[in-house]
């Protein structure tokens, strides 16, 4: 009998996010993955963000990435594109070119609104929390370094991988046309719309999220 080869998968959070955005991911993905979390709260840059987390990475891995976490591993990829095996990109735009937000605004975008009117109340208090380990300090350097360079096009150059490009039917902050837009710059790029879904797909709809990542990670992801 052939034995699954464990994938070693980088986890990479959203701006304002710790490990808990991947917390139902990392416990059921364990069986074909070996998850570990790149740390995006200290540096100043992206490309700081990218060579720290390249520094503490397998020597080859697959990554995913939320947002600030998706541009980091478009990083990673421009940066040791013979180390990226493959890479999942949830709520990220083809451009940085944003307005500046505060701790506050990011988060009320972050999770709302939504198509199921029970979802809000339930991801509002573990994202709160998650922005207050963070901290605002933390925050406001993850926006400046997203600010700070709002061309990717070299990144997304690069990429010659297995890329999946997700992103939520309800998303505020990347809108469903931006991942779209993302996904069409990327030769053999798989895009999924995730429904009644916000910015934070990993942690509002856990199982689609887990269920695509493990179709994609085993190659059993059909279609484009």
């Amino acid at each position: 009998m052939m034995v699954q080869r464990t994938v070693p998968l980088v986890l990479l959070p959203a701006m304002g996010c710790d490990g808990q955005l991947w917390a139902q991911q990392v416990i059921a993905l364990g069986d074909i993955a070996h998850p570990e979390l790149g740390d995006l709260t200290v540096d100043p840059t992206l490309e700081a963000m990218a060579a720290r987390v390249l520094a503490h990475a397998p020597p080859r891995f697959a990554v995913a990435g939320v947002s600030l976490g998706g541009y980091v591993a478009l990083e990673m990829i421009r940066q040791a594109p013979e180390r990226v095996e493959r890479v999942a990109l949830f709520g990220t735009r083809a451009s940085l070119r944003m307005r500046a937000r505060t701790l506050d605004e990011q988060g009320m975008l972050a999770i709302a609104p939504h198509a199921d009117p029970m979802l809000t109340p339930i991801i509002s208090g573990p994202v709160q929390a998650m922005a207050e380990r963070v901290g605002a300090t933390v925050f406001e350097r993850q926006q400046r370094a997203l600010l700070a360079r709002p061309d990717i096009g070299d990144a997304i150059r690069c990429v010659r991988v297995p890329t999946l490009v997700a992103v939520g039917e309800r998303d505020r902050i990347c809108l469903p046309e931006d991942a779209r837009e993302l996904a069409a710059s990327i030769p053999g790029a798989r895009f999924r719309l995730i429904r009644h879904c916000g910015h934070l797909a990993p942690m509002e709809r856990p199982g689609e999220v887990t269920a695509l990542l493990r179709a994609f990670l085993t190659d059993r992801l059909d279609g484009t």
